[in-house]
């Protein structure tokens, strides 16, 4: 008696390790990944195969789904009936595939809800004519078969696709650690390029997508990714891909006839609602949804008026909606050494062409063995026809007649085999005639096998010439257009806004708000007792307020969520956080590209751009730097940067002016001397800059001193010009203590 053996001692994390991995290897290989001879997924090749063995031919009647679906999942995928109907359903919808590979009959879902397809048991469904492609060939010697997983059947381990089927109708799928997304293309493209290579085998992928332009999905929607970025996926295996969707104008409507593959009409039309109610889309009064059968898709969108632009709508709707999406490509697959990989489009070619040289290589010898071996028959059968009476003699007296007849005519066992199963009407001088006729016919069909099957030249010739065949039967127009657009933008907060001119007022003590119009008078405006009139800015509703504080920061409101003027405003301390003690000096508004002069009271200053100035930062963001003692003075807008003069002027009476053009541009900094101030006057503000202020030629500069005010036009301010960072010429007496001065037109 043996003794019972110890069992496996084998550590939890071992044990883990390998049973994960061969997890992660059968989910890879036997269920997520596609084969590149064939292009299918396990399931997708069992439901094809076991069609075509239930005869569901594209020629047959069609057959109740449920029926399909037993058979699949009771002989070869022994996995849940939903998920193989889910992907039987996927090969049958042609919105989903380029090229369906099922013909059903029934709800088999829309392109605005792919999942609302009926039960299987009210579904009907056969193969279509192209699913040919992937089963002509299936008896033909050309794969090799495995048994299914209870041993009992066989089933195909790939099925004998004559077309580069994994590039046709693309592919999705997430295994363990990788996942594949393989777009679908054009057939007649793909066999062009495949004839390219065949011609030429060390075409490079550029080359190819010559043949192969781009992706080509079952929607006419525009592919807008630029052609380098297209080519650039297909030699590296891996990139991304724009869709757009297609529209044209009616009677003042948006009319979307194409949407983006994958793309719900639906959902659009519920995107744009959303933004609707939230009143993000001012421009847009109504939606409608009028696809129909002779119009699968006619979504109608209805500006306003006939004065929106619809460009700037469009690309807002194309970049806050599915009416654009991105697809990632990967293309990975199983390759024809069993093994995952990610591969660029010469590899994929070349090795299906290499799968392809192999399948029509065993379906030709196959072939040719069949005719050898009925030759062989033939050849037996014409002997016994020769013989016939010694034949029919020792049939009659011998008791072991196949011996006998091997013996006595030198023939082989299968020959001798053929002549026993020979029937009395086959004995007619007719069969004899047409044993040699069968003979001579596969005689010559033995030589051209032969030739092809010997020749390297022969075999590439007819393979081209069947894909040829293929193209010209099931080929056609490609329906993705390959268009390079601009960048999709949505609308800003901004710009969703009406556009107004408006002016916006800072008390003494830092009050804001916003009036209407450029024609109010700011210092007329109601203040709040101890508080008046400081400065005031011009703008329009949809920009900026930057304003500057003495402490040389900037900060941004936005001028729309200002209070009314009809009120006395609100602080500016409310909207953002100044360093304590600091007061407001100016403020600016306009476009990003418009230049104004910074500058403190010490002398210093430079140019701005005031795009510079943009900061969402509530404590903003320090733009000026301060000399010791000094303060920021009120910017300036500089109108012309070649013709405007500096004009600065000191407590002191002085005044220089020098082109505007000689001070730098900085986006922050102390800049420049622009006028020269004793350093130790400026720290004891015994003397500083009054005021530093643009002229341009047609207006007029006017100083005010008291109640004396003194105009200086263009020509005036010659005698007064210098060298930039001088000290400036006096002004007349009894300006020799400046209050403030002020700019007028001429």
């Amino acid at each position: 008696m043996t003794e019972p053996q110890a069992p496996e001692e084998l550590s939890l994390k071992d044990y883990t390790e390998k049973a994960y991995l061969d997890y992660s290897m059968y989910v890879i290989l036997d269920r997520a990944l596609p084969h590149i001879g064939d292009g299918l997924k396990p399931v997708q090749r069992r439901i094809i195969y076991a069609m075509s063995e239930l005869g569901l031919k594209a020629s047959a009647k069609y057959k109740k789904s449920a029926r399909t679906v037993g058979d699949v999942i009771g002989k070869f995928h022994p996995h849940g009936d939903s998920a193989s109907y889910e992907a039987m359903v996927l090969m049958a919808q042609p919105f989903s595939f380029r090229y369906p590979l099922i013909d059903g009959q029934g709800n088999w879902g829309s392109q605005d809800d792919p999942k609302s397809f009926a039960a299987m048991r009210y579904t009907e469904s056969k193969l279509t004519e192209f699913s040919e492609l992937l089963l002509g060939e299936l008896g033909q010697g050309t794969v090799d078969w495995q048994a299914n997983f209870d041993g009992t059947l066989n089933e195909p381990c790939v099925l004998p696709a004559q077309v580069p089927h994994v590039l046709l109708n693309g592919i999705t799928g997430i295994a363990v650690g990788m996942a594949t997304d393989i777009p679908p293309h054009n057939l007649r493209e793909i066999v062009s390029a495949c004839i390219h290579l065949l011609d030429s085998p060390k075409a490079t992928v550029a080359q190819l997508c010559e043949h192969i332009q781009a992706p080509d999905f079952p929607t006419d929607a525009e592919i807008i990714t630029p052609r380098r970025d297209i080519m650039e996926t297909y030699e590296t295996g891996r990139g991304t891909m724009k869709m757009r969707a297609v529209y044209q104008m009616e009677q003042g409507d948006i009319i979307i006839t194409a949407l983006p593959h994958q793309a719900s009409g639906s959902k659009i039309l519920e995107q744009i609602g959303q933004q609707m109610q939230a009143k993000k889309l001012p421009m847009v009064s109504d939606l409608r949804d009028e696809s129909d059968h002779e119009n699968p898709t006619r979504l109608v969108i209805t500006p306003r008026s006939n004065r929106v632009d619809i460009e700037p709508l469009m690309a807002h709707l194309f970049a806050s909606t599915d009416l654009e999406k991105n697809y990632r490509i990967n293309l990975n697959m199983i390759g024809t050494d069993g093994r995952p990989s990610v591969k660029n489009l010469v590899t994929i070619l070349k090795e299906w062409l290499a799968f392809r040289t192999d399948t029509v290589t065993r379906r030709l010898q196959y072939r040719l063995d069949k005719i050898l071996k009925r030759l062989h028959i033939l050849d037996g059968l014409l002997i016994a026809f020769l013989n016939i009476d010694e034949v029919i003699h020792i049939i009659r007296t011998e008791d072991k007649p196949k011996l006998a007849l091997m013996e006595r005519f030198s023939i082989s066992d299968t020959q001798a085999e053929a002549i026993l199963e020979l029937k009395l009407r086959q004995l007619a001088k007719l069969e004899e005639i047409k044993i040699k006729t069968e003979q001579k016919e596969l005689n010559e069909e033995r030589k051209s096998l032969e030739k092809i099957l010997g020749s390297k030249a022969r075999m590439k010739t007819l393979i081209k010439k069947e894909l040829v065949a293929v193209a010209e039967k099931y080929g056609d127009d490609r329906r993705s257009p390959l268009v390079e657009r601009g960048e999709a933008k949505a609308f800003t907060q901004s710009d969703l806004m009406t556009t107004e001119p408006v002016t916006v007022v800072v008390s003494q003590k830092g009050w804001v708000r916003a009036a209407r119009g450029h024609e109010i008078d700011p210092a007329s405006l109601s203040y709040k007792s101890g508080d008046g009139y400081s400065f005031a800015v011009r703008g329009r509703s949809n920009q900026s307020f930057v304003t500057l504080d003495s402490t040389g920061r900037v900060y941004n409101v936005a001028a729309h969520t200002l209070p009314s003027a009809r009120g006395q405003g609100e602080p500016l301390t409310g909207r953002i956080n100044p360093p304590s003690g600091a007061t407001f000096t100016g403020g600016m508004m306009g476009d990003n590209e418009e230049l104004y002069v910074l500058a403190s009271d010490a002398g210093y200053g430079f140019v701005v751009k005031l795009e510079d100035l943009q900061t969402k930062n509530r404590a903003g963001k320090t733009a000026l730097s301060l000399p010791k003692g000094a303060q920021a003075m009120m910017p300036a807008k500089v109108k012309n940067m070649d013709n405007d003069l500096i004009v600065a002027i000191s407590n002191e009476g002085r005044m220089l002016a020098f082109p505007v053009s000689e001070l730098p541009q900085l986006a922050r900094g102390k800049g420049n001397k622009i006028i020269s101030i004793p350093t130790a006057r400026v720290q004891s503000r015994e003397e500083f800059a009054i005021a530093i202020v643009c002229v341009s030629e047609k207006e007029v500069l006017r100083v005010h001193a008291g109640k004396r005010h003194h105009g200086l036009k263009w020509a005036d301010l010659e005698h007064y010009r210098g060298e930039r960072g001088r000290r400036g010429n006096k002004l007349p007496r009894g300006f020799q203590k400046v209050d403030y001065v002020t700019i007028e037109d001429r």
